[in-house]
């Protein structure tokens, strides 16, 4: 059986530096060999102004800081998208688990809720574990503060750790960022 390709997870908390350090992995995977592709699954959804706007800069600072690296907006079927975007030359990189979760949880009006957000995270799970080719994931860690008011924000915050966890099983390397800092949870690329 051939060894599964790299999956990283990134963590931390808002404007802690994770984007910014997946996207290092890119440029370094990019750099690395020739011929090689970078794709970011970005899964933002803007349903307002200040989103589109946070969207926009978002897009402007990736293409300045990795030439090369495409990206591809996918909100909510993560699994089905990973799974066309793979290849063994191609590294993707989805910015963000906790807006993907959101679009799924508690998505604008015009869209539904997934019913199912256990199977959904199964989904994902098997489709990262037959990928052929690298996976870096970021997402929130968001669990460490007061628990929060309102039953639909606390499953929210209990999903995103189940997640999380489902996640860090699968990963070959778990990387918490703080204030830029990056500190290895588990394992090495």
């Amino acid at each position: 059986m051939a060894e599964s390709p790299a999956i990283e997870l990134i963590l931390g908390g808002q404007k802690s530096g994770k984007s910014r350090l997946a996207e290092s992995r890119a440029q370094a995977w990019l750099a690395a060999a020739p011929r090689r592709r970078a794709v970011c699954l970005a899964t933002g959804l803007a349903a307002d102004a200040e989103m589109r706007q946070r969207i926009g800069r978002h897009q402007q600072d990736r293409v300045a800081r990795v030439p090369g690296l495409t990206t591809h907006e996918e909100p909510r079927e993560l699994a089905q998208a990973l799974q066309q975007l793979s290849r063994p030359d191609t590294l993707v990189l989805v910015d963000c688990l906790a807006t993907w979760l959101t679009q799924a949880m508690l998505p604008p009006p015009e869209l539904e809720p997934i019913a199912d957000i256990a199977s959904a995270r199964q989904q994902l799970c098997y489709a990262l574990a037959d990928l052929p080719g690298p996976v870096v994931l970021v997402g929130h860690e968001i669990g460490w503060g007061v628990i929060p008011l309102g039953a639909d924000v606390r499953r929210f915050v209990d999903e995103l750790g189940l997640l999380n966890q489902a996640l860090a099983r699968l990963a070959n390397r778990v990387t918490l960022v703080a204030a830029g800092c990056p500190l290895t949870l588990k394992g090495a690329l």
